[in-house]
């Protein structure tokens, strides 16, 4: 009596056939979804082409910028008519200090933040989002550093005031409409030995100086005479203004 354990082997056979067409299929939709989703190009590449977009627009963003604050300069320049206010013209000084708009220079600090290597092994309780610099980081140290006593800071080439959003976008930071690649770099006017305590002090950068050390994300902190120049942008309020009286 012939076995059937080759019979059976022959089900199994016809079976398997059945699954690998079945998945060839599946795998030849796939690839027709990819190639009609990336109309023939490659999808990589045209990550990289909006990331360099992105930079482009920052760039031409910078000049424009650059124009308003040329403007800015020549209509108070217009407004003072040569012959400025002694009072008037001390107390526009003034404000301009206390808002951290007006150009600084002295010494202080700057602290220097950057992704990890790509070949870093995580360690344990860490995830692949650890090994890069996030928006929270950047507001970590520039908090501490107000609490330390700055008189002025700047992150990359923009200078912070009151209203200064920093937040990631992609894997670039973006600082008043301008968008920068790490590493990122922050300075603060002030007494050196009060900003070093106050970035020793604060609990959250003491997490990203410990996800530091695991991971090897870059965190240097150094002394040097800095010269800030002023805030040159808008100081008015985009989404927000005074509700009318009732």
């Amino acid at each position: 009596m012939p076995s059937r354990r080759p019979r059976a082997r022959t089900q199994l056979s016809r079976g398997g056939s059945a699954a690998v067409a079945g998945v060839l299929c599946l795998a030849g939709l796939l690839f027709a979804t990819s190639a009609d989703t990336s109309d023939g190009s490659d999808l990589r590449q045209e990550d990289e082409d909006l990331r360099a977009l992105v930079l482009d627009e920052g760039r031409q963003v910078e000049r424009l910028e650059a124009r308003v604050s040329d403007l800015r300069s020549g209509i108070a320049e217009l407004r003072g008519g040569g012959l400025p206010d002694a009072a008037g013209s001390a107390s526009a000084v003034d404000l301009a200090e206390a808002s951290h708009t007006a150009a600084a220079e002295g010494e202080g600090v700057v602290v220097v933040l950057a992704d990890a290597p790509r070949e870093t092994a995580l360690a344990g309780g860490y995830s692949l989002q650890d090994t890069v610099v996030h928006s929270q980081d950047v507001q970590a140290v520039v908090n501490a550093l107000w609490e330390g006593g700055a008189e002025a800071m700047g992150v990359m080439d923009q200078r912070v005031i009151a209203t200064t959003a920093v937040r990631c976008v992609g894997s670039t930071l973006r600082v008043h409409d301008r968008y920068y690649p790490p590493p990122y770099r922050i300075e603060a006017v002030g007494d050196p030995e009060a900003l070093r305590a106050a970035l020793d002090a604060s609990a959250e950068v003491a997490l990203y100086r410990s996800a530091a050390v695991d991971l090897g994300l870059v965190y240097e902190v150094s002394e040097d005479d800095l010269e800030l120049p002023a805030y040159g942008g808008a100081l008015t309020m985009s989404y927000a203004s005074v509700a009318p009286a009732a």
